[in-house]
């Protein structure tokens, strides 16, 4: 089934001076989707979030938020969106509940709807239990919480959020990745991070940028494939290498990426290459050949490409450092 398209960018170039960040990027953003935007330093990652959300102009090129031009109509645009830039801009000697009231002041919000929508984005945040301190001394990860609630208050269909995890430590690390999963159970969610298993965790969509290009947008299970549709095999095993070669020539799908001694053992490390997605019906034909032969499998894990695999595939490390 066809989801209907809430962002789309259609190319979206930006020079700093000489210097090209954003060349000439399209896509579209479907409804209901959490989406993770990866790419390198300097791969034009911020500067793209930030020109869809209306910080930042763009050079050429357009932005339709909900089929409302960012730059035509940016009022309307921005009601659809919520933000959370890499930096939230907290006032740090107001309580959460004064920044709110000013930010959905801000956004148009008045009366009672206000009252409700701040009582609403503090329990969904779980910031009611420091309502009342000042930001200023709360920890990192309540900082980003709140951050979070000023991004969904106008109830905004779709939550840009830029590095929301940076800085921040493995628990509460673990509590925003919840959150933001939440999210996703009703807003379309846009999440930049570093961090690859972040991405992996709580995305169903990935666009990867390089150099200011879109170099790959799908699936991380169509990438994975797209990129290597083998698997390999990394085997441990105790037996004569004439033995060992010769258990696994006898499999058509399966050829030997090298085999090599370990230190002070008699043991064999072997890297397979398989030719097949059938995984389980190799590794069981590899377990009796190997048997029959009176060779010891030791350790067999099977190895697929990884989000990491397909990043550096797809990225190098030239991008500019720093600025994004």
């Amino acid at each position: 089934m066809r989801r209907d398209f809430v962002i789309k960018v259609e190319h979206l170039t930006k020079y700093y001076g000489q210097h090209l960040a954003v060349d000439d990027l399209s896509f579209e953003i479907e409804d209901g989707c959490i989406y993770g935007f990866l790419g390198p330093n300097g791969a034009g990652k911020s500067t793209t979030m930030n020109i869809m959300t209306g910080c930042l102009s763009a050079t050429t090129g357009s932005v339709l938020i909900d089929g409302y031009d960012i730059f035509d109509e940016p009022f309307k645009a921005k009601q659809r969106m919520g933000y959370l830039p890499e930096q939230p801009p907290l006032y740090l000697n107001e309580t959460p509940r004064e920044y709110l009231r000013f930010i959905g002041e801000a956004k148009g919000l008045r009366g009672r709807a206000l009252g409700d929508q701040i009582a609403q984005v503090m329990d969904r945040v779980r910031i009611e239990g420091v309502a009342h301190r000042r930001i200023g001394d709360l920890s990192k990860g309540y900082r980003q919480r709140v951050g979070i609630a000023q991004a969904l208050l106008g109830s905004p269909q779709t939550i840009i959020l830029d590095e929301p995890t940076v800085g921040l430590d493995p628990l509460q690390i673990i509590e925003i990745r919840d959150l933001i999963k939440a999210l996703g159970n009703t807003h379309t969610v846009i999440l930049s991070s570093h961090i690859l298993s972040e991405v992996q965790a709580i995305c169903e969509k990935i666009l990867i940028i390089d150099h200011g290009k879109l170099v790959a947008f799908d699936t991380q299970n169509k990438l994975e494939e797209n990129l290597a549709p083998s698997s390999e095999i990394d085997m441990l095993v105790d037996g004569a290498r004439d033995l060992v070669e010769e258990a696994v020539a006898v499999l058509a799908e399966v050829s030997v990426k090298s085999i090599e001694p370990q230190i002070n053992t008699e043991h064999l490390r072997l890297q397979l290459a398989l030719a097949t997605d059938d995984v389980d019906s190799v590794t069981r034909a590899l377990f009796f050949e190997c048997a029959a032969r009176g060779v010891a499998i030791l350790e067999m894990q099977c190895k697929k490409t990884s989000l990491e695999d397909v990043f550096l595939a797809l990225t190098d490390d030239n991008s500019e450092e720093g600025k994004q």
